[in-house]
This record gives C-alpha cells, sequence and structure tokens, in this order.
C-alpha cells in the first residue's frame, strides 16, 4: 500500500496518496535490525465493553502504569498486552469514557468502561471563543509536548477491503525517531523491524492499491508537530470554528472545537474536532476529514497514478491522531487513518468499491533516543507491501505488543494464507 507526501505550493501537506497498479506476487523481504529487544514473557488479555449496553469497545487505550507497554483494542474489544515483568495492573480509557484503573487477576480479563457523564454548568459549557482557544493551544504546543529525541516502538498496520472482502493485509513492528516538538519534522523517521504481508492471489484482484510512506505517514501526520497541515497562522484563517459539547479524556475536561472549511483554496481543506485539554490547553485527539465536495480537487490530493482508462473516485479521506500524557509532556499515541474510494474502468457501467484501514500505535519506548541510520530509514516514497516478508508463523508476534486482529480479519488472514 503507498502512502505519500505531497507537495503544494507554500506548504507540505501529507495526504494518504493511492496508486492503482497490479499486485506483486513476489514475497518482499523480511526487516530485522539489531534491535533492545525485552523478552515479554507476561501477557494478559481481555474484552472492553460498555457498562451499560454491552457493546464492544474499539481503540480503547490500554496501558501497564508506570512502564511504556501500550496497545489499544480491535474491532471487537479485545486486546493482549504484554510485558517483561508481571502484569499486577492495567489502566483503560476511551474518548467520553471514565478511565479505569484496575489490579490483574489471571491472564483473561472481562472489563466494562462508564460512560462519563458530563455535568457541567451551562455557564461552563458554553464558555470560551474557538479561535481564542485553538491560537492559545497553538502558542503552548512547545510547552505541552515533549521536549526532548525519543525512540518509539510501534506496530502498524494496513488492511485493504474490496467491497467486504480483504484483499490484503500488511503488518510491521517499526522504529520510529521523533525530534523534539520544538523543531519540525524533517528529522523524523521511521525503520522496520519486523514485517509480513499477504495478498489475494485472485485473478479479479490483481487491480489493487499501494500506499507509499508506511509508517512515516504517523510521524508526517502529526499535526501537533506538522503545523503546515493545519495549526500555522495561513491556514489557521482558511477554517470556520465553534465550540462543540465538551468532553472527558482520561478524567480531564476536554474542550471540542469544530473547524470546517471557509475560504476557497487550490487545495482541500478539511472537517473535523480538535480536543483541547482545558487545564494545559494542549491537543489531545485531533479528527479530520478531508472535503470531497470537489472531486477533482480531492483526487489531485490523493491520487498519484493509475492505469489509463481507469476512473478514480474518492470518497472518504480522513484521520484520528491521539496523543497521551506522560509527566507534564504529551506524545504521539496513536494514528488510524481511512480512505474509501472507487474504480470504474470508462466501458464499464459498474464501479467497485475499496477501503483502506491503516493504524499504528506506539507500544514502548527504548532508553535512549538513538537516531535511525540513513539506510535502515523507511523512505516516504517507499510501500511496506514491497518490504514486507511473507510468513504463516502463528508465533510471528510472540515478543510484541500489536493491535489485535479482529475476528474476520482473523479468517481473512486464514483465507489469504490458504492460497
Amino acid at each position: 500500500m503507498l502512502l505519500h507526501v505531497r507537495y503544494f505550493p507554500k506548504r507540505l501537506v501529507p495526504l494518504l496518496a493511492a496508486l492503482l497498479l497490479a499486485v506483486p506476487t513476489a514475497f518482499g523481504q523480511e526487516y530485522a535490525p539489531e534491535t533492545i529487544q525485552d523478552s515479554l514473557r507476561y501477557s494478559v488479555s481481555g474484552k472492553v465493553k460498555d457498562a451499560q449496553n454491552g457493546s464492544s469497545l474499539q481503540f480503547v487505550n490500554v496501558v501497564v502504569p508506570d512502564r511504556h507497554y501500550t496497545t489499544v483494542t480491535n474491532a471487537d474489544g479485545e486486546f493482549t498486552i504484554k510485558s517483561d515483568i508481571p502484569i499486577t495492573a492495567l489502566s483503560f480509557s476511551l474518548l467520553g469514557y471514565k478511565t479505569l484503573s484496575i489490579p490483574v487477576s489471571g491472564s483473561n480479563m472481562k472489563v466494562a468502561l462508564e460512560p462519563d457523564a458530563l455535568r457541567l454548568a451551562p455557564a461552563v459549557v458554553v464558555a470560551g471563543e474557538p479561535r481564542a482557544i485553538v491560537r492559545e493551544a497553538m502558542e503552548r504546543i512547545r510547552n505541552n509536548y515533549m521536549d526532548r529525541d525519543e525512540l518509539l516502538k510501534c506496530f502498524y498496520r494496513e488492511t485493504l477491503q474490496k467491497r467486504q472482502r480483504y484483499i490484503y493485509v500488511s503488518e510491521a513492528v517499526a522504529r520510529i525517531f521523533k525530534t523534539s516538538y520544538s523543531y519540525g519534522i524533517y528529522k523524523d523517521c521511521a525503520a522496520l523491524e519486523k514485517s509480513r504481508v499477504l495478498l489475494s492471489q485472485r485473478k479479479s484482484d490483481t487491480l489493487s492499491v499501494k500506499f507509499l510512506g508506511g509508517p512515516s505517514q504517523a510521524t508526517d501526520f502529526d499535526v501537533v508537530k506538522n503545523t503546515d497541515i493545519l495549526l500555522s497562522i495561513e491556514e489557521f484563517n482558511y477554517y470556520a470554528m465553534k465550540m462543540g459539547s465538551p468532553v472527558m479524556i482520561n478524567d480531564r475536561l476536554n474542550y471540542a472545537v469544530e473547524i470546517s472549511p471557509a475560504s476557497e483554496v487550490e487545495y482541500p481543506l478539511y472537517f473535523g474536532t480538535l480536543f483541547i485539554d482545558a487545564q494545559s490547553y494542549a491537543f489531545t485527539r485531533i479528527e479530520l476529514s478531508l472535503d470531497m465536495r470537489d472531486e477533482q480537487k480531492a483526487t489531485r490530493a490523493v491520487l498519484v497514478s493509475k492505469p489509463a482508462g481507469l476512473r478514480f473516485h474518492p470518497k472518504e479521506m480522513s484521520v484520528v491522531i491521539d496523543y497521551r500524557l506522560e509527566g507534564d509532556r504529551w506524545r504521539l499515541n496513536y494514528f488510524r487513518s481511512i480512505i474509501r474510494f472507487a474504480c470504474d474502468w470508462r466501458k464499464r457501467l459498474l464501479h467497485t468499491n475499496y477501503t483502506s484501514v491503516n493504524e499504528l500505535v506506539v507500544t514502548d519506548k527504548y532508553p535512549e533516543a538513538v537516531p535511525i541510520p540513513r539506510k535502515e530509514q523507511f523512505r516516504r516514497r517507499d510501500a511496506l507491501s514491497e518490504k514486507a516478508a511473507f510468513f504463516a508463523d502463528p508465533d510471528f508476534w510472540k515478543d510484541y505488543n500489536i493491535i489485535e486482529p479482529s475476528t474476520s480479519l482473523e479468517h481473512a488472514v486464514d483465507r489469504l494464507m490458504k492460497r
């Protein structure tokens, strides 16, 4: 899959950029540079549900307190988290729910999160002018986010569905080097530690999608650090802003500022919500969706190239970026991107719908922020599908924290392996 960093006049905007081409049939190479690897001998699994209605909760942040081990729940609300020491307690947090920290008893847990009924005086709910709040948060970025270089361990997954059927799955453990938030993203980079890919071999699936950038997209789309995407003075003035309903995130009150395009520019803008911690004025969560009202403009932003005669119709391009508080500083914790599009040939009436979902979660932090050598860096024009190795070992991720695959994805992986 391909993600690409596209350059617009006067600014850098990393967007999901699709390149339509034949699915490669050769297996790629496994990358395993020498790194510090803890022996994650202890693990706890479980399922997280809504305490009121019993529904499974996706994207719940699961943390081992006083350690750096982290993961998120999958589409079925399930998780597995591993540690180099016995896990005696876990913390669970999700937007709109009360944070829950509980002791661990056994290796399989059933967790219920209570919705956080926010009770505030009306004056508090509507207080604040949205532009002033966002401007204050922009001015505090250097004080609120990591002020030193970090080397992070991450799990990254790309999937592609043709209609409702998975035709591509690629996964990787990656190292991400991030400089202080006082600097730009230009020295931030990623490197593969271990990876695998599974591809459909059906002839009807040979027309597929590659995305450039792999795990590098999370560094490029770190909106708080790469302010040229949204939080520069120039971009700030292109948007209308209004206050949404405040929410609780990790038991902290957050303002919700809703943004929408208010200017006509040569590239598409975003609809979205900026969640801002009411105490520190840190951006804690950013949800963005590319404006698709002008299909030609959106296509130029998303598509790199395509076969002659193929028509490309973008339907959705959205991202979610979550940040987590550690001490008195925030850092990137979770990234998810979704791109939906349709394709058809000029001589055919029917079109085919595709959905790509890319996820990255920071699972650990290395004790020393050692820069990644240039020869190991995952370039932004690289495709993970061409780097990863085909691998059928059920214990492939034994020593790593990952995002557990959902039941539907597990079935898809089984089918792809059999082919």
